[in-house]
């Protein structure tokens, strides 16, 4: 199979690297998506990464009632840290570089985000992953890595999720939901539907920017996305 694509940012659910557990992380759900990655950046695809930290702490829908939600945000975006620092210690483990830059500066801990050289990463083949989203409370790791693949200049934001696409509604509790194979930026933010939150996709829109939304689980998900092999919803 041949990659679609030459640059792309791949953002993957915390929850998802949960496997069967609730919280934290299963090793071997993590060294297989690692593989993966490494197998998409052997074929010569540059890639930007971002984790969420649903698996670990989820800002606001975590934090306690009586928790500012700046601070809730906050532990959400440390969460974020730990698993980057878990994926770059899966993928270097199978031989595969990998970078992680922080919204946040931590310096003792990990690279603070600098434009220049996370391009810097990605011309080296490195993969280049992203935490604390944006830096700031009340935005999503979904408008973190919207606003990285723009700045990156990526040519696709390919979201790895619980479904295998964009529905009109959850079809894990509805069986009557609709599918879309194809969606406009405008048709998600007129119909509200929950793929990601609408300053992500309005950001998409503005930058041109096609979203790719598909399964996370699965044999080879994330080589099949790339490779466009893949059941998928396409944003555009």
């Amino acid at each position: 199979m041949q990659p679609e694509f030459k640059r792309i940012m791949l953002k993957l659910s915390g929850e998802g690297l949960a496997g069967k557990n609730i919280t934290g992380t299963d090793a071997a759900v993590v060294q297989k998506l690692a593989t993966e990655i490494k197998a998409v950046r052997d074929m010569g695809v540059q890639i930007c990464l971002v984790i969420g930290g649903g698996n670990i702490f989820r800002g606001a829908k975590d934090g306690c009632a009586d928790m500012d939600r700046s601070v809730a945000d906050q532990i959400g975006m440390l969460a974020t840290v730990m698993n980057a620092l878990t994926m770059k210690s899966s993928l270097e483990n199978i031989g595969c570089p990998a970078k992680v830059f922080s919204a946040l500066s931590m310096p003792q801990i990990c690279e603070t985000y600098n434009f220049r050289e996370a391009t810097q990463s990605l011309d080296d083949d490195c993969v280049t992953i992203f935490a604390c989203g944006t830096g700031s409370p009340y935005f999503t790791t979904d408008t973190g890595a919207v606003l990285r693949a723009v700045e990156m200049h990526c040519d696709v934001m390919m979201k790895a999720t619980q479904v295998d696409g964009v529905y009109s509604a959850d079809p894990r509790y509805d069986n009557n939901a609709k599918r879309y194979d194809d969606i406009t930026y405008d048709e998600v933010l007129e119909k509200n539907l929950n793929v990601m939150d609408m300053t992500a996709i309005a950001m998409a829109r503005d930058n041109k920017l096609p979203v790719m939304i598909f399964m996370q689980k699965g044999e080879n998900s994330i080589i099949n996305a790339v490779c466009g092999k893949a059941k998928c919803t396409i944003i555009k």
